[in-house]
């Protein structure tokens, strides 16, 4: 079997933007298309070069029917299919280890990795039964109905976090710590007029009108984010009565895409921005951990990544979390020893918010991006999901010119 890898800068982001914000009239799947046909200018790669792809949404949308054909017919790469995929929030690792697999089977020598959500607007949904009284039928709210209960473990998700932090002995003051932690590195992606946010970012981003036939407004960066502090913080109660997690300690719904290809190590040579720059797929790891405990399921999962890649935790020098909940990193420093304070340099979901498809996907492309300011480096990216599961991804970026 051939490796996978991701060409240097093939990968985008739109700016992730706080649900009923200034993405909330745009489909997200033709938007994710829009965007991606102007990225994949800027980075002279033509469609034509894909022959597979792989579409993440988790929020269903009109004509999301079909899903991942659809969306390449829109890019201008008509010929190429591939599947569309719902794993929750750990879609984006799903999608991406996906590509992976078909590269490193041969089945594919190019793919084109696209998740895009919107939390806006999310649709309400009725199921028919004709067995039911009069033969009404049962209806429910995508979004918030699914925020609000597990019908598994028959708990909304903040009570996942509640139970984790009980049995970990988490205190509010603790979540809160981190999440200034968070903001601090979260503004250092910010400085320098987003700096950062730029290697892979278009900013000003322009926002289309619903016909993309003008932009009806600029984003500077990611919107909706409300910067804190130790007492704001401090002023919040926690949101369930007894319980520790306030809402400064969640993050937030949200809406965007993100994109990466994946293709062969030669193919990447010639996709790259900086040749001399390769990232290589190292593992991938699933995970399922106790009913009504999903944030301490990333590091189950992210030991499986590891072991897959015959790497130890000691082994790596960066971590990007999907942390809907503070608790999240807390419990995955305690239990591996990867210092809190290191993890999730330049920001992370709990700071700019949760579109859930794409969430995962644009953390992987800026942990590239801090391995690749340092020179090089592997690096691992951990995030739970709906069910109390979650999945990892163990990558390692190579410099030439600096090893």
């Amino acid at each position: 079997m051939s490796e996978a890898y991701i060409p240097y800068g093939a990968y985008w982001s739109t700016p992730f933007a706080r649900w009923q914000g200034s993405f909330a009239h745009l489909h997200p799947l033709t938007f994710a298309a829009y965007v991606a046909r102007a990225e994949l200018e800027r980075r002279r790669i033509d469609p034509a070069q894909f022959d597979y792809g792989v579409l993440g949404t988790t929020v269903p949308s009109h004509s999301s029917f079909y899903g991942l054909p659809w969306v390449m017919g829109m890019i201008g790469a008509p010929s190429v299919g591939g599947p569309t995929v719902n794993q929750a929030c750990a879609t984006s690792a799903r999608v991406l280890r996906m590509a992976a697999q078909e590269v490193r089977e041969g089945a594919a020598q190019c793919a084109l990795v696209l998740a895009a959500d919107k939390c806006s607007n999310g649709p309400h949904l009725y199921y028919p039964d004709p067995g039911g009284p009069g033969g009404t039928g049962t209806a429910e709210n995508w979004v918030l109905d699914n925020f609000g209960r597990d019908p598994y473990a028959g708990c909304a998700m903040i009570d996942t976090a509640e139970n984790v932090a009980k049995k970990y002995g988490i205190s509010t003051a603790e979540q809160h710590d981190v999440v200034l932690r968070r903001y601090a590195q979260y503004r250092d992606a910010c400085a320098d007029d987003h700096a950062f946010h730029r290697r892979y970012m278009t900013l000003p981003f322009p926002v289309p009108d619903a016909k993309y036939r003008k932009t009806v407004a600029q984003l500077e960066g990611d919107e909706g984010i409300h910067d804190t502090s130790a007492e704001k913080l401090a002023a919040l109660k926690p949101v369930r009565p007894d319980g520790t997690v306030t809402y400064g300690g969640q993050t937030h719904p949200a809406d965007g895409s993100t994109a990466v290809v994946v293709t062969t190590r030669e193919r990447a040579r010639e996709l790259s921005a900086r040749p001399e720059i390769a990232i290589r797929l190292r593992g991938f790891g699933l995970a399922r951990t106790d009913v009504a405990h999903m944030p301490q399921a990333p590091v189950p999962a992210a030991r499986r990544a590891l072991a897959a890649a015959g790497l130890d935790i000691d082994d790596i020098d960066a971590v990007k979390s999907h942390n809907p909940f503070a608790v999240n990193d807390i419990v995955f420093a305690r239990e591996t020893g990867f210092a809190l304070a290191r993890m999730n340099n330049y920001g992370c979901s709990l700071v700019w918010g949760h579109p859930q498809g794409p969430t995962g996907l644009r953390a992987i492309v800026e942990l590239i991006e801090e391995l690749a300011l340092r020179g090089g480096g592997r690096g691992l990216f951990h995030g739970c999901a709906a069910g109390d599961t979650a999945m990892a991804v163990v990558l390692e970026v190579t410099d030439a010119q600096r090893g």
